[in-house]
C-alpha cells in the first residue's frame, strides 16, 4: 500500500493567468520573491482534477492518518494527500469552495512571518497571503502545519536560509511557527531545500512527518522525514494526473 503527496501553491483562472509574467509574493515579512509557472494549477484543471477525485472514490488523507499509517494502520486503497504551500489568497477564493463541495480535507503548510494582519482584496496579478482570521474562516477543510516562521527565503536555487541558520535558531523559528499551526510535528521543507542537519534538528525536535519536494509514491519503506510530493502544475492535463496519484 502506498500514497501520493500533491503540492499546489497557486490556482488562478485560466483567462487570468500569463506563465511568462512571474507573479510577486506579497507578504507581511520583507521578502519579495517570485513564483515560477509550475507552481501555479490552473482553476480548470483544478476543478477538473477535484471532481477526477471524487468520481473514482479517492479518499484524502489527514495528517493523523498518514501518521498511523507509519505506526502499521492501514490506509483506504485509493488514499491521497492534499497540500498547499504558502496560504496564498487562491486557496480561500477558488480551492475552498470547491473541497468543501466534495468533503474533501487538506492540509496548508503555513509560513507565519507572511500572514498578512489585515485582509486584501484578492489579485489575480500577485500571490498575497492570506491573514490567520482567514486560515481560521476556511479550517473545516484546511489543517494546518509548520513552513517555518521566518526561514522561507532563499539565497540562491539551491539553498535556503533555513540550511544556513544554526540548529538553535531553527529550533526557536520551528517554535514561533508551532504557536499558531495545529498540527505541531509536521513540517514542510521550504522551496524542497536542506541538508541532513535540518533532518536531525527535526527529529530532535519530535517531529514525525516531513515533506520534500522530491516526485513519487510513498510507502512503509519512505523515511518520514523525507516523503515525497508530486508538484501539480498549470500544464498539466488529466491524463497526466491520473499517472501522478
Amino acid at each position: 500500500m502506498s500514497f501520493s503527496t500533491l503540492m499546489y501553491h497557486e490556482i488562478r483562472k485560466e483567462q487570468d493567468f500569463n506563465p511568462e509574467t512571474p507573479s510577486h509574493i506579497d507578504v507581511k515579512q520583507d521578502y519579495d520573491d517570485v513564483l515560477p509557472a509550475p507552481l501555479f494549477v490552473t482553476l480548470e484543471h483544478f476543478e477538473e482534477q477535484m471532481a477526477y477525485l471524487h468520481d473514482q472514490n479517492y479518499h484524502t488523507l489527514s495528517l493523523s492518518e498518514v501518521k498511523e499509517y507509519y505506526s502499521g494502520k492501514e490506509i483506504p486503497e485509493k488514499s491521497v494527500l492534499l497540500t498547499f504551500d504558502d496560504c496564498f489568497q487562491s486557496i480561500k477564493e477558488y480551492a475552498y469552495p470547491i473541497l468543501k463541495r466534495y468533503g474533501f480535507h487538506a492540509v496548508a503548510f503555513v509560513v507565519t512571518s507572511w500572514l498578512q494582519d489585515t485582509p486584501k482584496e484578492f489579485s489575480p496579478e500577485k500571490s498575497v497571503c492570506l491573514t490567520k482570521d482567514d486560515l481560521a474562516d476556511i479550517s473545516d477543510v484546511f489543517e494546518y502545519a509548520n513552513h517555518t516562521h521566518a526561514f522561507h527565503q532563499r539565497s540562491n536555487a539551491t539553498t535556503s536560509m533555513m540550511m544556513e541558520a544554526s540548529d538553535e535558531e531553527l529550533a526557536l523559528d520551528l517554535d514561533i511557527c508551532n504557536q499558531f499551526v495545529g498540527v505541531k510535528d509536521v513540517f514542510a521543507y521550504p522551496f524542497g531545500l536542506f541538508n541532513e542537519r535540518n533532518v536531525s534538528l527535526l527529529r530532535k525536535k519530535g517531529f514525525v512527518l516531513a515533506f520534500t519536494s522530491e516526485s513519487g509514491s510513498n510507502d512503509r519503506q519512505t523515511d518520514p522525514l523525507l516523503l515525497k510530493r508530486n508538484v501539480v502544475p498549470y500544464f498539466i492535463h488529466l491524463d497526466a494526473f491520473q499517472k501522478i496519484i
